[in-house]
Protein backbone atom coordinates (compact mmCIF):
# COMPACT_ATOMS: atom_id res chain seq x y z
CA UNK A 1 0.00 0.00 0.00
CA UNK A 2 1.38 3.36 -0.90
CA UNK A 3 1.64 5.66 1.95
CA UNK A 4 0.50 9.85 2.95
CA UNK A 5 3.02 12.56 1.01
CA UNK A 6 4.63 10.50 -1.70
CA UNK A 7 5.02 12.58 -4.57
CA UNK A 8 2.49 12.03 -7.62
CA UNK A 9 4.32 10.43 -10.66
CA UNK A 10 3.25 12.41 -13.69
CA UNK A 11 2.25 9.07 -15.61
CA UNK A 12 2.24 6.37 -12.55
CA UNK A 13 -0.12 3.98 -14.28
CA UNK A 14 -0.84 2.08 -11.26
CA UNK A 15 -2.34 4.85 -9.47
CA UNK A 16 -4.78 6.34 -11.94
CA UNK A 17 -5.66 3.00 -13.16
CA UNK A 18 -6.33 2.00 -8.87
CA UNK A 19 -8.32 5.73 -8.68
CA UNK A 20 -10.24 5.19 -11.77
CA UNK A 21 -11.44 1.59 -10.98
CA UNK A 22 -13.45 2.93 -8.29
CA UNK A 23 -15.34 4.14 -10.99
CA UNK A 24 -15.98 0.65 -12.06
CA UNK A 25 -16.37 -1.05 -8.46
CA UNK A 26 -19.17 1.72 -7.31
CA UNK A 27 -20.86 2.44 -11.12
CA UNK A 28 -22.44 -0.80 -10.20
CA UNK A 29 -24.84 0.27 -7.76
CA UNK A 30 -25.40 3.50 -9.95
CA UNK A 31 -26.74 0.91 -12.32
CA UNK A 32 -28.31 -2.33 -11.38
CA UNK A 33 -29.59 -0.50 -8.35
CA UNK A 34 -30.35 3.40 -9.08
CA UNK A 35 -30.99 3.05 -12.41
CA UNK A 36 -31.97 -0.33 -12.83
CA UNK A 37 -33.61 -2.68 -10.74
CA UNK A 38 -34.90 -0.23 -7.87
CA UNK A 39 -36.99 1.77 -9.81
CA UNK A 40 -38.69 -1.02 -11.34
CA UNK A 41 -38.75 -3.06 -7.68
CA UNK A 42 -40.12 0.32 -6.08
CA UNK A 43 -43.06 0.85 -8.46
CA UNK A 44 -44.21 -3.36 -9.00
CA UNK A 45 -42.67 -4.85 -6.14
CA UNK A 46 -42.89 -2.75 -2.78
CA UNK A 47 -45.60 -0.55 -3.85
CA UNK A 48 -48.17 -3.05 -5.09
CA UNK A 49 -51.66 -1.32 -5.58
CA UNK A 50 -50.31 2.36 -5.65
CA UNK A 51 -50.75 4.14 -8.78
CA UNK A 52 -47.55 4.97 -10.92
CA UNK A 53 -48.02 8.56 -9.93
CA UNK A 54 -47.50 7.74 -6.47
CA UNK A 55 -45.06 5.46 -6.76
CA UNK A 56 -43.25 7.92 -8.60
CA UNK A 57 -43.53 11.01 -6.07
CA UNK A 58 -42.51 8.13 -3.41
CA UNK A 59 -39.22 7.37 -5.15
CA UNK A 60 -38.67 11.07 -5.91
CA UNK A 61 -38.74 11.84 -2.11
CA UNK A 62 -36.69 9.11 -1.24
CA UNK A 63 -33.86 10.07 -3.74
CA UNK A 64 -34.38 13.41 -2.16
CA UNK A 65 -33.80 12.12 1.57
CA UNK A 66 -30.67 10.59 0.13
CA UNK A 67 -29.18 13.50 -1.31
CA UNK A 68 -30.43 16.03 1.64
CA UNK A 69 -28.45 14.28 3.85
CA UNK A 70 -24.59 14.54 1.24
CA UNK A 71 -26.03 17.71 0.62
CA UNK A 72 -25.81 19.34 4.18
CA UNK A 73 -22.42 17.39 5.22
CA UNK A 74 -20.39 17.49 1.96
CA UNK A 75 -18.61 20.70 2.62
CA UNK A 76 -17.93 20.03 6.02
CA UNK A 77 -17.26 16.00 5.06
CA UNK A 78 -14.23 17.71 1.92
CA UNK A 79 -12.85 19.93 4.58
CA UNK A 80 -12.17 17.05 7.00
CA UNK A 81 -10.66 15.09 5.02
CA UNK A 82 -8.40 18.12 3.21
CA UNK A 83 -7.57 18.51 7.26
CA UNK A 84 -6.68 15.28 8.65
CA UNK A 85 -5.64 13.38 5.73
CA UNK A 86 -8.71 10.83 5.63
CA UNK A 87 -10.03 10.83 1.99
CA UNK A 88 -9.52 7.02 1.74
CA UNK A 89 -10.49 6.23 5.20
CA UNK A 90 -13.79 8.24 4.52
CA UNK A 91 -14.48 6.82 1.30
CA UNK A 92 -13.87 3.09 2.69
CA UNK A 93 -16.25 4.34 6.26
CA UNK A 94 -19.11 5.47 2.94
CA UNK A 95 -18.58 2.43 0.84
CA UNK A 96 -19.50 0.11 3.89
CA UNK A 97 -22.52 1.58 4.23
CA UNK A 98 -23.72 1.71 0.82
CA UNK A 99 -22.43 -1.87 0.49
CA UNK A 100 -24.78 -2.67 3.03
CA UNK A 101 -27.47 -1.00 2.53
CA UNK A 102 -27.53 -2.42 -0.75
CA UNK A 103 -26.97 -5.99 0.24
CA UNK A 104 -30.47 -5.79 3.02
CA UNK A 105 -32.50 -4.61 0.03
CA UNK A 106 -32.58 -7.60 -0.79
CA UNK A 107 -34.33 -9.04 2.60
CA UNK A 108 -37.28 -6.08 2.28
CA UNK A 109 -40.52 -8.13 1.38
CA UNK A 110 -43.07 -7.00 -0.80
CA UNK A 111 -45.17 -4.05 -0.15
CA UNK A 112 -42.74 -2.65 2.48
CA UNK A 113 -42.35 0.38 0.55
CA UNK A 114 -41.06 2.12 3.73
CA UNK A 115 -38.52 -0.67 4.75
CA UNK A 116 -37.14 -0.76 0.91
CA UNK A 117 -36.90 3.53 1.10
CA UNK A 118 -34.67 3.55 3.81
CA UNK A 119 -32.29 1.28 3.33
CA UNK A 120 -31.98 2.68 -0.21
CA UNK A 121 -31.70 6.27 1.38
CA UNK A 122 -28.88 4.50 3.21
CA UNK A 123 -27.31 2.80 0.11
CA UNK A 124 -27.33 5.72 -1.77
CA UNK A 125 -25.76 7.71 0.92
CA UNK A 126 -22.76 5.62 0.78
CA UNK A 127 -22.57 6.00 -3.14
CA UNK A 128 -23.06 9.75 -3.31
CA UNK A 129 -20.76 9.99 -0.07
CA UNK A 130 -17.89 8.28 -1.50
CA UNK A 131 -18.05 9.61 -4.84
CA UNK A 132 -17.45 13.18 -2.94
CA UNK A 133 -13.92 11.39 -1.60
CA UNK A 134 -13.64 9.87 -4.96
CA UNK A 135 -13.98 13.03 -6.91
CA UNK A 136 -11.13 15.09 -4.57
CA UNK A 137 -8.62 12.16 -5.32
CA UNK A 138 -8.51 13.48 -9.04
CA UNK A 139 -6.01 15.87 -8.69
CA UNK A 140 -3.72 14.04 -6.54
CA UNK A 141 -3.53 10.71 -8.87
CA UNK A 142 -2.04 12.94 -12.12
CA UNK A 143 -0.71 16.30 -13.01
CA UNK A 144 -3.33 18.92 -14.58
CA UNK A 145 -3.60 18.22 -18.10
CA UNK A 146 -4.27 14.46 -17.46
CA UNK A 147 -7.28 15.48 -15.40
CA UNK A 148 -9.94 15.58 -18.43
CA UNK A 149 -8.90 12.22 -19.78
CA UNK A 150 -8.67 10.76 -16.71
CA UNK A 151 -11.88 12.22 -15.39
CA UNK A 152 -13.24 10.31 -19.05
CA UNK A 153 -11.20 7.15 -18.28
CA UNK A 154 -13.01 6.90 -14.86
CA UNK A 155 -16.21 7.46 -16.33
CA UNK A 156 -15.76 4.80 -18.77
CA UNK A 157 -14.74 2.16 -16.84
CA UNK A 158 -17.57 3.04 -14.78
CA UNK A 159 -20.02 2.22 -17.62
CA UNK A 160 -18.02 -0.56 -18.90
CA UNK A 161 -18.03 -2.11 -15.68
CA UNK A 162 -21.72 -1.24 -14.67
CA UNK A 163 -22.60 -2.50 -18.01
CA UNK A 164 -21.12 -5.78 -17.80
CA UNK A 165 -22.47 -6.31 -14.37
CA UNK A 166 -26.08 -4.87 -15.27
CA UNK A 167 -25.93 -7.54 -18.76
CA UNK A 168 -25.92 -10.37 -16.44
CA UNK A 169 -28.30 -9.18 -14.04
CA UNK A 170 -30.52 -8.70 -16.81
CA UNK A 171 -30.06 -11.91 -18.27
CA UNK A 172 -30.64 -13.71 -14.95
CA UNK A 173 -34.00 -11.36 -14.58
CA UNK A 174 -35.25 -12.17 -18.03
CA UNK A 175 -34.27 -16.25 -17.92
CA UNK A 176 -34.50 -16.87 -14.00
CA UNK A 177 -34.78 -20.57 -14.58
CA UNK A 178 -31.45 -20.77 -16.04
CA UNK A 179 -29.64 -19.33 -12.87
CA UNK A 180 -31.82 -21.13 -10.46
CA UNK A 181 -34.36 -18.72 -9.85
CA UNK A 182 -38.12 -19.20 -9.52
CA UNK A 183 -39.05 -15.76 -11.09
CA UNK A 184 -37.79 -12.56 -12.19
CA UNK A 185 -38.26 -10.55 -9.41
CA UNK A 186 -36.22 -13.13 -7.01
CA UNK A 187 -33.54 -12.82 -9.94
CA UNK A 188 -33.54 -9.03 -9.16
CA UNK A 189 -33.39 -8.95 -5.71
CA UNK A 190 -30.74 -11.32 -5.75
CA UNK A 191 -28.75 -8.23 -8.06
CA UNK A 192 -28.97 -6.13 -5.00
CA UNK A 193 -26.19 -9.04 -3.76
CA UNK A 194 -24.00 -9.80 -6.34
CA UNK A 195 -23.95 -5.65 -6.13
CA UNK A 196 -22.75 -4.94 -3.19
CA UNK A 197 -20.10 -7.87 -3.42
CA UNK A 198 -18.77 -5.99 -6.72
CA UNK A 199 -18.83 -2.95 -5.28
CA UNK A 200 -17.09 -4.17 -2.04
CA UNK A 201 -14.33 -6.36 -4.25
CA UNK A 202 -13.27 -3.65 -6.88
CA UNK A 203 -12.78 -0.71 -4.08
CA UNK A 204 -9.17 -2.50 -3.37
CA UNK A 205 -7.21 -0.97 -5.67
CA UNK A 206 -7.96 2.18 -4.60
CA UNK A 207 -7.63 1.67 -1.01
CA UNK A 208 -4.17 -0.16 -1.70
CA UNK A 209 -2.10 1.58 -4.55
CA UNK A 210 -4.04 5.53 -4.57
CA UNK A 211 -1.90 7.42 -1.55
CA UNK A 212 -3.50 9.90 1.33
CA UNK A 213 -2.66 13.07 0.31
CA UNK A 214 -0.81 14.68 3.49
CA UNK A 215 -3.13 15.92 5.92
CA UNK A 216 -3.02 20.32 6.03
CA UNK A 217 -3.88 20.76 9.54
CA UNK A 218 -2.05 22.63 11.91
CA UNK A 219 -1.72 23.45 15.89
CA UNK A 220 -2.99 21.65 18.55
CA UNK A 221 -6.72 21.77 17.78
CA UNK A 222 -8.39 18.54 16.76
CA UNK A 223 -8.54 17.80 12.34
CA UNK A 224 -12.69 18.20 13.17
CA UNK A 225 -12.27 21.99 14.36
CA UNK A 226 -9.90 23.44 11.99
CA UNK A 227 -12.43 21.58 9.13
CA UNK A 228 -15.15 23.94 10.18
CA UNK A 229 -12.97 26.59 11.03
CA UNK A 230 -11.58 26.61 7.51
CA UNK A 231 -14.93 25.78 5.84
CA UNK A 232 -16.24 29.34 7.51
CA UNK A 233 -13.06 31.47 6.02
CA UNK A 234 -13.48 29.43 2.51
CA UNK A 235 -17.59 30.23 2.66
CA UNK A 236 -16.57 34.01 3.12
CA UNK A 237 -13.89 33.80 0.02
CA UNK A 238 -16.22 31.88 -2.18
CA UNK A 239 -17.43 35.25 -3.32
CA UNK A 240 -13.95 35.88 -4.28
CA UNK A 241 -13.39 32.96 -6.50
CA UNK A 242 -15.44 34.20 -8.86
CA UNK A 243 -15.06 31.34 -11.73
CA UNK A 244 -15.90 28.89 -9.13
CA UNK A 245 -19.05 30.25 -7.27
CA UNK A 246 -20.18 31.33 -11.04
CA UNK A 247 -19.79 27.37 -12.35
CA UNK A 248 -21.15 25.88 -9.21
CA UNK A 249 -24.39 27.55 -10.04
CA UNK A 250 -24.32 26.25 -13.73
CA UNK A 251 -23.29 22.95 -12.62
CA UNK A 252 -26.28 22.92 -9.54
CA UNK A 253 -28.40 23.40 -12.92
CA UNK A 254 -28.02 21.38 -15.51
CA UNK A 255 -26.91 18.42 -13.42
CA UNK A 256 -30.22 18.60 -11.84
CA UNK A 257 -31.35 17.53 -15.05
CA UNK A 258 -28.77 15.12 -15.83
CA UNK A 259 -29.41 13.39 -12.57
CA UNK A 260 -33.14 13.51 -12.98
CA UNK A 261 -32.46 11.64 -15.89
CA UNK A 262 -30.72 8.90 -14.87
CA UNK A 263 -32.93 8.40 -11.74
CA UNK A 264 -36.45 8.66 -13.15
CA UNK A 265 -35.57 7.51 -16.43
CA UNK A 266 -36.75 3.81 -15.92
CA UNK A 267 -39.90 4.93 -13.95
CA UNK A 268 -40.86 7.30 -16.60
CA UNK A 269 -41.08 4.43 -19.15
CA UNK A 270 -42.72 2.17 -16.65
CA UNK A 271 -45.33 5.01 -16.26
CA UNK A 272 -45.81 4.74 -20.23
CA UNK A 273 -46.27 1.64 -19.85
CA UNK A 274 -43.55 -0.06 -21.58
CA UNK A 275 -42.99 -3.67 -20.96
CA UNK A 276 -39.96 -4.30 -18.16
CA UNK A 277 -37.55 -6.14 -20.18
CA UNK A 278 -37.51 -3.14 -22.81
CA UNK A 279 -36.74 -0.76 -20.07
CA UNK A 280 -33.84 -3.01 -18.86
CA UNK A 281 -32.49 -3.16 -22.55
CA UNK A 282 -32.82 0.53 -22.99
CA UNK A 283 -30.50 0.69 -19.61
CA UNK A 284 -28.21 -1.28 -21.04
CA UNK A 285 -27.56 0.37 -24.20
CA UNK A 286 -26.50 3.31 -22.38
CA UNK A 287 -23.86 1.53 -20.37
CA UNK A 288 -22.37 -0.01 -23.21
CA UNK A 289 -22.71 3.48 -25.64
CA UNK A 290 -21.56 4.98 -22.87
CA UNK A 291 -18.33 3.71 -22.32
CA UNK A 292 -16.58 4.66 -25.27
CA UNK A 293 -18.50 8.02 -25.32
CA UNK A 294 -16.92 8.70 -21.76
CA UNK A 295 -13.59 8.38 -22.60
CA UNK A 296 -13.82 10.10 -26.13
CA UNK A 297 -15.51 13.38 -24.61
CA UNK A 298 -12.21 12.87 -22.10
CA UNK A 299 -9.74 13.46 -24.92
CA UNK A 300 -12.47 15.72 -26.69
CA UNK A 301 -12.15 18.03 -23.98
CA UNK A 302 -8.58 18.36 -24.00
CA UNK A 303 -8.82 19.40 -27.55
CA UNK A 304 -11.15 21.85 -28.08
CA UNK A 305 -11.99 22.70 -23.86
CA UNK A 306 -14.26 21.29 -21.54
CA UNK A 307 -16.58 23.87 -21.53
CA UNK A 308 -17.50 23.27 -25.23
CA UNK A 309 -17.57 19.22 -24.89
CA UNK A 310 -20.01 20.28 -22.00
CA UNK A 311 -22.03 22.36 -24.72
CA UNK A 312 -22.50 19.44 -26.15
CA UNK A 313 -24.04 17.29 -23.81
CA UNK A 314 -26.28 19.72 -22.51
CA UNK A 315 -27.67 20.36 -26.40
CA UNK A 316 -28.58 16.68 -26.46
CA UNK A 317 -30.00 16.56 -23.47
CA UNK A 318 -32.61 19.30 -24.40
CA UNK A 319 -33.14 16.97 -27.64
CA UNK A 320 -33.65 14.31 -25.54
CA UNK A 321 -36.35 15.73 -22.92
CA UNK A 322 -38.51 17.55 -25.77
CA UNK A 323 -38.67 14.16 -27.96
CA UNK A 324 -39.01 12.53 -24.51
CA UNK A 325 -42.58 13.79 -23.47
CA UNK A 326 -44.39 13.11 -26.83
CA UNK A 327 -42.91 9.20 -27.75
CA UNK A 328 -45.03 6.34 -28.19
CA UNK A 329 -43.05 3.41 -29.50
CA UNK A 330 -40.44 0.74 -27.74
CA UNK A 331 -37.90 2.19 -30.16
CA UNK A 332 -38.07 5.48 -29.61
CA UNK A 333 -36.85 4.78 -26.16
CA UNK A 334 -34.29 2.75 -27.60
CA UNK A 335 -33.03 5.63 -29.62
CA UNK A 336 -33.13 7.92 -26.75
CA UNK A 337 -31.20 5.39 -24.72
CA UNK A 338 -28.59 5.61 -27.43
CA UNK A 339 -28.04 9.48 -27.15
CA UNK A 340 -28.02 9.58 -23.47
CA UNK A 341 -25.33 6.70 -23.29
CA UNK A 342 -23.40 9.58 -26.19
CA UNK A 343 -23.18 12.20 -23.73
CA UNK A 344 -24.03 11.11 -20.16
CA UNK A 345 -20.66 10.78 -18.82
CA UNK A 346 -18.85 13.21 -20.88
CA UNK A 347 -21.06 15.45 -19.35
CA UNK A 348 -19.90 14.37 -16.12
CA UNK A 349 -16.46 13.75 -16.31
CA UNK A 350 -15.67 17.15 -18.03
CA UNK A 351 -17.96 19.24 -15.40
CA UNK A 352 -14.97 17.23 -12.90
CA UNK A 353 -12.34 18.33 -14.77
CA UNK A 354 -13.01 21.82 -15.48
CA UNK A 355 -13.89 21.76 -11.98
CA UNK A 356 -10.75 21.00 -10.69
CA UNK A 357 -8.94 23.14 -12.83
CA UNK A 358 -10.75 26.37 -11.24
CA UNK A 359 -9.98 25.60 -7.44
CA UNK A 360 -6.64 25.84 -5.08
CA UNK A 361 -5.03 21.39 -5.35
CA UNK A 362 -4.46 21.94 -1.64
CA UNK A 363 -8.36 22.58 -0.55
CA UNK A 364 -9.27 19.76 -3.30
CA UNK A 365 -11.62 18.04 -0.69
CA UNK A 366 -12.84 20.42 0.85
CA UNK A 367 -14.01 22.50 -2.91
CA UNK A 368 -15.33 19.11 -4.06
CA UNK A 369 -17.45 19.28 -0.76
CA UNK A 370 -18.87 22.03 -2.44
CA UNK A 371 -19.15 20.27 -6.24
CA UNK A 372 -21.41 17.75 -4.31
CA UNK A 373 -22.93 19.84 -2.46
CA UNK A 374 -24.41 21.59 -5.33
CA UNK A 375 -25.15 18.26 -7.08
CA UNK A 376 -26.64 16.81 -4.54
CA UNK A 377 -29.05 20.15 -3.60
CA UNK A 378 -29.94 19.82 -7.22
CA UNK A 379 -31.33 16.26 -6.85
CA UNK A 380 -33.18 17.31 -3.95
CA UNK A 381 -35.27 19.56 -6.61
CA UNK A 382 -35.35 16.88 -9.99
CA UNK A 383 -36.89 14.10 -9.16
CA UNK A 384 -39.66 15.40 -6.15
CA UNK A 385 -40.35 17.90 -9.18
CA UNK A 386 -40.79 15.31 -12.11
CA UNK A 387 -42.78 13.51 -9.36
CA UNK A 388 -45.32 16.57 -8.69
CA UNK A 389 -45.71 17.33 -12.59
CA UNK A 390 -46.66 13.98 -12.93
CA UNK A 391 -48.79 13.94 -10.24
CA UNK A 392 -50.29 17.69 -10.43
CA UNK A 393 -51.23 17.07 -14.79
CA UNK A 394 -52.48 13.80 -14.45
CA UNK A 395 -49.65 12.80 -16.84
CA UNK A 396 -45.97 11.85 -16.41
CA UNK A 397 -45.24 13.12 -19.96
CA UNK A 398 -45.46 17.01 -18.48
CA UNK A 399 -42.29 15.79 -16.16
CA UNK A 400 -39.69 15.74 -19.21
CA UNK A 401 -40.79 19.18 -20.73
CA UNK A 402 -39.73 20.90 -17.04
CA UNK A 403 -36.26 19.45 -17.34
CA UNK A 404 -35.49 21.75 -20.60
CA UNK A 405 -35.21 24.76 -18.50
CA UNK A 406 -32.82 23.13 -16.37
CA UNK A 407 -30.25 22.48 -19.16
CA UNK A 408 -30.75 25.79 -21.17
CA UNK A 409 -30.88 27.86 -17.62
CA UNK A 410 -27.21 25.99 -16.62
CA UNK A 411 -25.57 26.24 -20.28
CA UNK A 412 -26.18 30.38 -20.02
CA UNK A 413 -24.49 30.21 -16.95
CA UNK A 414 -21.73 28.02 -17.75
CA UNK A 415 -20.63 30.84 -20.51
CA UNK A 416 -19.33 33.13 -18.11
CA UNK A 417 -16.66 30.33 -16.95
CA UNK A 418 -13.37 30.53 -17.80
CA UNK A 419 -12.33 27.45 -19.76
CA UNK A 420 -9.73 26.26 -16.71
CA UNK A 421 -7.96 28.40 -14.71
CA UNK A 422 -6.58 28.15 -11.48
CA UNK A 423 -7.80 31.18 -9.39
Amino acid sequence: METAGQPVSPYNRRRIWSWAFYDWANSAFATVVLAGFFPLLYQDFWNIGVSAETANLRLGWTNAAASLVIAVSAPFLGALADRAGAHKRLLCLFALCGVLGTALLARVPGGDWLAASLLFVCATVGFLGGNLLYDALLVHVAPPSRWHAVSGLGFGLGYLGGGLLYLGCVVAALQPQLFGFTDSTTAALAAFIVTALWWALFSLPLLMWVPEPEPVASGNQPAWRQAIAQLRATLRMLPHYRPVATFLLAYWLYIDGVGTVIRMAVAYGRGLGFERSHLILALLLVQFVGFPAAVAFGYLGARIGARRGIYIGLGVYTIVCTWGAFIRYPWEFFAIAVLIGLVQGGVQALSRSLYAQLIPVEKSGQFFGFYNLMGKFAALAGPPLFGLFGAWFGDVRYSMLALVVLFVAGGLLLARVPDGSHP
